[in-house]
């Protein structure tokens, strides 16, 4: 294991009972963070993509299929 997962794991096992579910939030929360940087990445490239199909050339193929 890590250094630094090992010193995270300490500080957790050194937490009073009353305040884990705060920690449990707070990591919930950086989790959400990162899905929803991913989430927008993802956006991000499928808006870019939109414009390869966005063209007179195919709007006239298609409007006779």
């Amino acid at each position: 294991m890590n250094t630094s997962k090992s010193i995270l794991l300490k500080l957790i096992d050194d937490i009073p009972e009353n305040q884990i579910q705060e920690v449990i939030d707070f990591v919930l929360f950086l989790k959400n963070k990162q899905n929803n940087q991913v989430f927008k990445d993802l956006l991000s490239a499928s808006e870019s993509s939109i414009d390869f199909w966005n063209n007179d050339i195919d709007d006239d193929v298609w409007n006779n299929v």
